[in-house]
């Protein structure tokens, strides 16, 4: 067994056998004892991880909760499934590939914590929260309750059945941040009428970070009957989620975002004895009305990338889903802490201990962020994302475990920097 000296030399160098497979999970950090906090900060340690992943370190990418890139094992386990889908299409496709995916749909199962006949694979978060949002019987006057901080595309779903459908569409604001769970809990139950039939919410919020605490609101809604929808785009292998916290009857999620999973993955569970009540997005027999296989009926495409999601599991598993989390807070708080005492700082992403993870809204002070994004990315290649949303601003910071301690520090340095100084003319 090598030490972290000979796995670090080898890694430094290339050592191909060390990418695929799992050769990498021999390393010193699927042994280390310590708690997750304590092991968060061992950059040696990390380099392991960052060793895993073929990325391009001209550019800074701080926009991993867009879409996160997945590690050479993920890749190459997809691209041996393509490659011999490609064999005799057909068959390898529908007689062999397609029956595998209940290995998969055993494993997100095993990852989330409930039953495999609760877990469909989709594509993506959208497809999977579309599949209930445009599938529950709705009437017209039912009225759904989100937030004026949920993803744009959901709340573009919701209004879209007003339109066609007659419901009542109701947004409340949050705190930004929200450090009180109490003020959050309270006015969801504000906007509760006897008319409300979904709470839709995120668990956690894309545009800050914001972790909301989904079990207290899910179980407010169950308890009077309205139909509880989390989005967990942002939390699924980022937080350490099991389905017993969350309490609600729908989750979607994506795959490809901190899970590492191929792009063009998602997971939407629904509760066993829920499945009956949703129509899925694309037609399915009657003998699949209790299934949770309906939710998959897209027609032909490609098996293989659902197929690496296995190792992108294993990949996950491998760090630790609790050790993950707190690598992602340790990179947060690194940058976050050391700028947000600036006084042309503004940071809308609260660093109490679980109020958000590793996603963080910064702004600078008379910066528009447009202006910002666009200079971090031609000034010094940092990739992050604008966020202008009527109640705040700001560019968003997400970091992955592929990240490292020395690409945080340059980006804080460049923005205290821009805080001090300003753009250039």
């Amino acid at each position: 067994m090598e030490t972290r000296r000979e796995f670090l030399a080898l890694a430094s160098a290339g050592a191909p056998f060390l990418l695929p497979g799992a050769a990498w999970r021999s390393a010193p950090l699927a042994r280390d004892p310590r708690p997750p906090e304590e092991a968060a900060g061992d950059e040696d340690l990390w380099s392991t991880v960052q060793a895993a992943y073929a990325l391009d370190r001209s550019i800074l990418n701080l926009n991993n909760g867009g879409v996160c890139p997945a590690p050479r094992a993920v890749i190459e386990a997809q691209r041996r499934y393509e490659e011999h889908a490609h064999e005799a299409p057909a068959y390898v496709l529908w007689r062999l590939q397609d029956p595998r995916k209940e290995t998969v749909r055993a494993e997100l199962a095993a990852l989330f914590g409930c039953d495999r006949e609760e877990v469909a694979i989709t594509r993506n978060a959208s497809e999977s929260l579309e599949t209930v949002q445009l599938g529950l019987a709705l009437r017209p006057g039912d009225e759904v309750v989100t937030t004026d901080q949920d993803y744009p595309r959901m709340l573009t779903t919701w209004r879209q059945r007003v339109r066609r459908d007659g419901l009542v569409l109701r947004t409340i604001e949050l705190p930004v941040p929200a450090e009180d769970d109490d003020l959050v809990v309270q006015a969801f139950e504000a906007a509760l009428t006897p008319r409300t039939r979904v709470i839709h919410l995120c668990h956690v919020i894309n545009l800050t970070g914001q972790i909301l605490p989904v079990r207290r609101i899910a179980d407010l809604g169950r308890a009077r009957g309205i139909e509880v929808v989390v989005d967990g785009a942002h939390a699924f292998g980022h937080l350490d989620v099991r389905c017993a916290d969350i309490g609600a009857d729908f989750y979607g999620t994506s795959l490809h975002k901190f899970l590492s999973a191929p792009h063009g993955t998602g997971m939407l569970y629904v509760r066993r004895e829920r499945i009956r009540d949703v129509w899925p997005l694309m037609a399915a027999p009657e003998s699949l009305d209790a299934d949770v296989r309906k939710f998959e009926e897209i027609g032909t495409h490609p098996v293989g990338v659902r197929l690496a999601i296995a190792e992108a599991i294993a990949f996950h598993r491998a760090i630790g889903p609790a050790r993950k989390a707190a690598r992602l807070v340790h990179l947060r708080d690194r940058w976050a802490r050391r700028v947000a005492a600036h006084r042309n700082v503004k940071l809308w992403t609260s660093l109490a201990p679980g109020r958000s993870s590793g996603v963080a809204l910064v702004e600078l002070l008379g910066i528009p962020p447009l202006e910002l994004q666009g200079h971090l990315w031609s000034e010094h290649r940092i990739y992050t994302v604008a966020i202008e949303h009527a109640r705040f601003r700001g560019i968003r910071v997400s970091p992955h475990v592929c990240t490292s301690a020395h690409e945080v520090d340059r980006f804080a340095e460049v923005l205290l920097t821009l805080a001090e100084k300003g753009l250039p003319d």
